[in-house]
């Protein structure tokens, strides 16, 4: 290993990686170039090298980058020793090119799933997905089954910036499957709650888990889908009015909490405003908006307001 500090697009072409992989690696985890002149970049000396060959070959290996970096921060301290740090009891699926997706402690469905999404056997998938589905119910498949291989598979991607295609079969078998269920258990009465990502928010594989489930337990309800500008949720809120609104953030950068503010501020309030998603901040939450931890508990909420205004009407 040459002794002089090497700059970003020197490492990556070393390492096989994108530059972009490198800067992935050092806003999340602190894996970063050590050496800095002033008035010149920052440059990646033998030592991060180094630690960032122990990223690579790690994350190569199926674990995930959080603790695949832990490792490396430790760099020159001893790995772990089965396989370059695979941990004891958290599996990994390989395919036949080397790369794996870790599902952490989820069971040998999962690693079915996974293998077959390696595979991009959209058939397997989606078989493996309505079994889940009509033995376990919809939270359940989601939780235990769903979202451990999709979060594998975001985290290979966020380590390689591969694995797109696999991605994106797997998100349209998911969406099919979730579809299956809302068409099996056709809505009974006006729809009573609206579902809706926030303004610009393209993740929305949660929110059609939290569809299904609601089709399954037998609510009504509208699924205006992904990339929702608040003007038209408003408008959606005014002319239907519904009980319960859900509006789904998976990141930061559309967790605006003005959205909510004006979603409360329709002549025709909602009984129960819902912030779904991990991108929301609970302190930055207006007040009377209620942050869901997970799918069960948004569908348990919606599920109260649905019986809530059924025993009213009986009343």
């Amino acid at each position: 290993m040459a002794d002089e500090a090497l700059s970003a697009g020197a490492v990556a072409r070393r390492l096989g990686v994108a530059v972009t992989t490198l800067r992935t690696w050092h806003q999340r985890y602190g894996l970063g170039p050590s050496e800095h002149v002033p008035g010149h970049h920052r440059r990646y000396t033998p030592a991060d090298l180094a630690r960032l060959e122990i990223m690579r070959r790690l994350t190569a290996e199926g674990i995930a980058p959080a603790e695949a970096a832990r490792w490396a921060r430790q760099a020159p301290a001893v790995l772990p020793p089965e396989r370059l740090g695979l941990k004891a009891g958290v599996p990994t699926v390989r395919d036949g090119g080397g790369t794996t997706i870790p599902v952490g402690r989820a069971g040998p469905v999962a690693r079915g799933l996974a293998r077959a999404a390696m595979r991009l056997d959209s058939v397997t998938i989606g078989r493996t997905i309505a079994d889940a589905l009509a033995t376990d119910g919809v939270v359940a498949t989601w939780e235990g089954l769903l979202r451990p291989v999709l979060a594998g598979i975001g985290e290979r991607h966020a380590a390689t910036a591969g694995l797109i295609e696999v991605e994106h079969l797997m998100s349209r078998c998911v969406s099919e499957a979730f579809a299956s269920v809302a068409r099996a258990h056709p809505s009974v009465g006006p729809p009573r709650i609206l579902l809706s990502c926030a303004d610009e928010e393209q993740h929305s594989l949660p929110l059609e888990a939290l569809a299904a489930a609601l089709a399954e337990a037998g609510v009504s309800y509208r699924m205006l889908g992904a990339r929702v500008p608040v003007a038209a949720l408003v408008e959606a809120v005014n002319r239907t009015g519904p009980a319960a609104v859900v509006l789904w953030s998976h990141t930061r950068a559309t967790a605006d909490p003005h959205q909510l503010a004006a979603l409360l501020a329709v002549p025709r309030r909602p009984l129960l405003a819902l912030a779904a998603g991990p991108g929301w901040r609970a302190d930055s939450l207006p007040a009377g908006v209620v942050r869901p931890v997970d799918l069960a508990e948004a569908l348990s909420l919606a599920v109260a307001v649905r019986d809530s205004l059924d025993q009213s009407t009986a009343g």
